[in-house]
């Protein structure tokens, strides 16, 4: 696979007339090797590829990396690129990720190699890992299942008095026992007036009665991640709280419906979102309905109403509607869906109705 990968991006490298390309965003390298080190970079050339790393990842990089040549560094890999006179000529332009490299890489990259011209080349990236093979599918369900499995495990936690920290620490040792490589991303523990955070990573705060609470987290099996979303309520909910998390339910539910290969992702987000604006709480929901998963947590295509990209076959994607209200509290549901021809497969095993703990 990693074979195949790098061979297509050799093509692209050809037809974008550019002479090579250096990765160096981790989690691109692993997609196209297989490295799973923490230090590395590729080079992509127009008929041959090498990777990069230091004395640290010698077995390492020797054991896993495919499709690319093993050089290993005397110290930092780009600054050592200058030892390596026989990847570049004179006039040669060379393409980075600009969105992932960074202004000190780039200048040891221009130190390394003086004579070559360096280039934005991201849009050689741009659909990267978008549509899965069997595999990759096979490894993003693994992961939900781990996921799925590791919430359930956690539900006796979630009681008044314990801290968010204590129930993510739970949610993230369980999904490692299960077989999980780390966390697809930090995770979300947020209760009360917090759950109106879309983004609200643990904190110290103590659960409450009466309280809504949203986890959003994922695993990760093969480099390959899950993100799900459940929000529960400590103790009994109140009418309020029904009303808001059954609309959202809805929403979501609406979403999935839309899903198919040829449809476009702003679709898939206005159904979500015309049913929570028609209840009257468009304002409360303003990020996208979703975004694809696979080697990393956020790839194309985006699940939303600015978005231009049209779902396809084997693309995975998440669908995550909220109503967040500043000072109560807030909702948000999420599941992997695969995209079929006919409709789109949600992987996520786990119940949806409202749980009161």
């Amino acid at each position: 696979m990693s074979v195949e990968r790098i061979s297509n991006l050799k093509k692209k490298i050809v037809s974008d007339n550019i002479d090579g390309m250096v990765i160096t965003h981790m989690d691109y390298v692993r997609y196209f090797t297989g490295f799973t080190g923490s230090s590395g970079l590729l080079v992509v050339m127009a008929k041959q590829a090498f990777f990069l790393t230091d004395f640290r990842y010698v077995d390492q990089a020797r054991k896993e990396v495919r499709g690319a040549k093993v050089i290993i560094a005397n110290g930092d890999p780009l600054v050592a690129l200058k030892d390596q006179t026989r990847l570049v000529r004179k006039n040669m332009k060379i393409g980075i990720d600009e969105e992932h490299f960074t202004l000190a890489q780039n200048k040891r990259l221009q130190t390394s190699w003086p004579d070559v011209l360096i280039v934005h080349a991201s849009s050689l990236l741009a659909d990267l890992g978008w549509v899965k093979d069997k595999n990759e599918i096979e490894n993003i369900t693994q992961a939900v299942n781990l996921s799925d499995t590791a919430f359930e495990r956690i539900l006796p936690l979630i009681v008044p008095g314990v801290r968010e920290r204590e129930v993510a620490a739970e949610l993230e040792y369980q999904m490692l026992m299960l077989g999980s490589e780390k966390p697809a991303f930090e995770t979300i523990v947020a209760s009360g007036y917090r759950s109106a955070m879309p983004h609200g990573i643990a904190s110290k705060k103590k659960i409450r009665n009466g309280e809504f609470v949203t986890f959003d987290f994922g695993a990760t099996v093969n480099g390959y991640v899950s993100d799900m979303t459940r929000t529960v309520v400590v103790g009994k909910a109140n009418a309020r709280q029904k009303k808001i998390y059954s609309l959202v339910l809805k929403a979501q539910k609406a979403g999935i419906r839309k899903i198919k290969a040829g449809v476009a992702g702003k679709s898939v987000d206005n159904a979500c979102r015309s049913i929570i604006t028609k209840a009257g709480y468009g304002k409360n929901f303003g990020h996208g309905t979703g975004h694809g998963i696979g080697y990393y947590v956020h790839v194309g295509p985006r699940v939303s109403h600015q978005s231009d990209d049209i779902l396809k076959l084997n693309h995975v994607i998440t669908v995550e509607p909220g109503i967040y209200i500043s000072g109560w509290g807030g909702v948000r549901i999420e599941d992997d869906v695969v995209v079929t021809r006919t409709g789109g497969r949600v992987l996520n095993q786990t119940p949806k109705k409202l749980l009161e703990l």
